[in-house]
């Protein structure tokens, strides 16, 4: 029986290259096929983040997984086998495949679309776990996310914008840029302590420390934080 490689979903972090774990390091040493969630994979974010830690990775074979964003599902089934069979075609080589991922592989990643292609098609994957975008924007603000008995909600908000706030507890409100003005009014509603990084650990790291400082035209990495406030207005 031939053996393949295994496929590595590596976190790497939100975008200080500081913040990337050892082992997400060690992996893109030791490997020579690297993946990006991208069209060129030098322009991509995960792969500049991982380049300042790892300058070897300059270097490697650098394997482009383009996956445009799209509402439309045959388009998105396409590009995911697509990029899955790119991911095979080097797995059959007996080669092990890096697949760097934004943040933490488990949340919210692209990355879990081609997991479960290459795992049916009898292929073995494995995660490494990176810090995610909110403790590090929690960090950046000086923030506990959660203290005590207090529940903490993770939202993908651009996709949840009927949602209420109105569980006990604070929340993590992700994806919210392109629907940023909308996202505001839901907070409004809410009564929160609100803050936002844009950006996190990147050089165009921008803070609000308020909900009225938060302008309607925040970029894609816009990561807000709604604490449960003692006092309701």
């Amino acid at each position: 029986m031939k053996e393949t490689g295994i496929l590595y979903g590596v976190g790497v972090g939100p975008g200080d290259p500081e913040l990337m774990t050892l082992k997400a390091c060690r992996l893109i040493r030791e490997n020579e096929v690297i993946a990006v969630p991208g069209e060129i994979p030098q322009d991509t974010v995960a792969y500049k983040i991982a380049v300042q830690a790892v300058p070897e990775l300059k270097d490697k074979t650098l394997l482009p997984i383009y996956m445009p964003m799209t509402h439309d599902l045959d388009e998105q089934k396409r590009n995911h086998e697509k990029g899955a069979n790119d991911l095979i075609f080097w797995l059959n080589k007996g080669k092990n495949v890096i697949f760097l991922t934004l943040g933490d592989p488990t949340i919210y990643s692209t990355f879990s679309y081609l997991q479960r292609i290459v795992e049916k098609s009898g292929y073995s994957t494995a995660l490494v776990s990176g810090i995610t975008s909110f403790c590090a924007a929690a960090a950046r603000m000086n923030l506990p996310l959660a203290e005590w008995q207090e529940p903490l909600h993770i939202i993908p908000a651009v996709h949840r914008l009927d949602t209420k706030l109105d569980q006990d507890g604070n929340y993590i409100l992700m994806k919210s840029g392109k629907k940023m003005n909308q996202v505001k009014q839901i907070l409004k509603d809410s009564h929160h302590r609100v803050v936002m990084v844009e950006n996190c650990g990147m050089e165009n790291e921008h803070i609000y420390n308020s909900l009225d400082e938060i302008p309607d035209d925040a970029g894609y990495y816009s990561l807000i934080i709604a604490k449960e406030s003692s006092e309701k207005e």
